[in-house]
């Protein structure tokens, strides 16, 4: 690389133990809660309780929910869209840990 190139490389670790309220993930995401509301009811994201007022959500939900926000908004993908890149990535991933776990790559 030489001194002009620059590659700049985004990371989140979250705990998989952590727990987001709706406000919390909403705050951390910078988005409505009408957003995350709307990928809860396409099943992108799995919250425990019975409803918005008490939904728990994983860690794993901020880099998810993340991820549907920047589909969204650099793709203007709606939410049927989101979810099918979102499960084409996931599988992407499964790809890769498979191919690692086989020394493949």
């Amino acid at each position: 690389m030489t001194d002009t190139e620059r590659t700049v490389i985004e990371a989140v670790v979250v705990e998989h133990d952590l727990r987001f309220t709706l406000a919390d993930l909403c705050r951390a995401c910078a988005v409505e809660p009408s957003f995350i509301a709307a990928l809860v009811d396409e099943g992108l994201l799995s919250p425990t309780g019975s409803g918005p007022d008490d939904w728990q959500f994983e860690g794993t939900a901020l880099v998810r929910a993340r991820t549907a926000w920047r589909l969204r908004r650099d793709l203007q993908l709606g939410v049927d869209a989101m979810a099918l890149v979102l499960e084409l990535l996931d599988e992407i991933d499964a790809l890769k840990t498979r191919l690692r776990r086989a020394g493949l790559q």
